[in-house]
């Protein structure tokens, strides 16, 4: 494999038919759609929710998730599109932000909750545990737009970018770190930490307040894993992107978020290790 990465120069165009291509970003995007779907729903049976359920939901979520992601990154890099305004048009060439989906798919889960009388932290809660195998496939097409790599790296599995899409600064180097690659490892590596999580809280509980609580934990987790896993990556990434209090936007955005979960986490301990007040005999 490591070879194979080494060797290959991957090419944007999956296929072509005329004037019409299919691009590999888009079928990875689909791939990783169908793959999520297909889990959301496993999962969803055992809490009783109907698969139509999940499909109409995958429906606002793709659509939210799109737009969301869309306008996130065309806030980021606006200095860039203002002077290209037709590429904010070009999703096929990538610029799709992970942060900006989450924005928009959770408005989307909270209007569709709320429409349909369903609980929102159930819904999220399994979203969150699929979400990971999505990003995880999705990077891949990444690799065929050769965006999103790393710093030049003389490393078995470095990959060969093409002169047109290397950064001035490195021009004269042909290999870098594949970080599409680290992260799509380290998604899926969340992903089974969260479905065996899933797994073990699935069972039934008395209280709904609990299994609110866990819903919530599970969703934290994802949360917690995934800015950890993102904050750690942008040190070695090479991508434009703005830069606030010497942070790149991703690593502030990831701060934000681990500060979030900890405080969560943390309010969460402290109430279940207050003592309960003692009932009157």
């Amino acid at each position: 494999m490591f070879n194979l990465l080494h060797t290959f120069h991957p090419t944007p165009i999956l296929l072509s038919l005329g004037p019409v291509h299919i691009y590999w970003y888009g079928f990875f995007i689909v791939l990783a759609t169908l793959a999520a779907l297909a889990t959301a729903i496993y999962l969803a049976k055992f809490y009783q929710i109907k698969t139509d359920t999940i499909i109409d939901l995958a429906f606002w979520l793709i659509i939210a998730g799109l737009i969301g992601a869309r306008i996130y990154d065309i806030l980021a890099e606006w200095p860039y599109l203002w002077q290209h305004p037709l590429d904010i048009f070009k999703i096929w060439q990538g610029g799709l932000a992970i942060h900006g989906a989450i924005i928009g798919g959770a408005i989307a889960l909270w209007w569709f909750a709320k429409k349909h009388n369903h609980n929102f932290w159930q819904l999220a809660a399994i979203i969150a545990t699929v979400l990971p195998l999505a990003q995880a496939i999705g990077r891949w097409g990444n690799y065929f737009n050769q965006e999103l790599f790393g710093y030049p790296a003389n490393l078995p599995w470095g990959i060969p970018i093409d002169i047109l899409n290397r950064p001035r600064q490195f021009l004269s180097y042909e290999y870098f770190h594949p970080t599409f690659l680290y992260e799509s490892l380290g998604e899926f590596f969340i992903f089974v930490i969260l479905i065996a999580l899933f797994c073990s809280v699935r069972r039934k509980s008395a209280s709904h307040q609990f299994q609110i609580s866990n819903f919530k934990f599970q969703i934290s987790v994802y949360f917690l894993l995934y800015s950890l896993l993102r904050f750690f990556l942008e040190f070695i990434r090479v991508d434009a992107t703005p830069v606030i209090l010497g942070l790149r936007l991703p690593q502030l955005v990831s701060l934000l978020i681990i500060a979030a979960c900890l405080a969560y986490w943390l309010q969460k301990f402290i109430r279940k290790a207050k003592p309960k007040p003692a009932l009157d005999k």
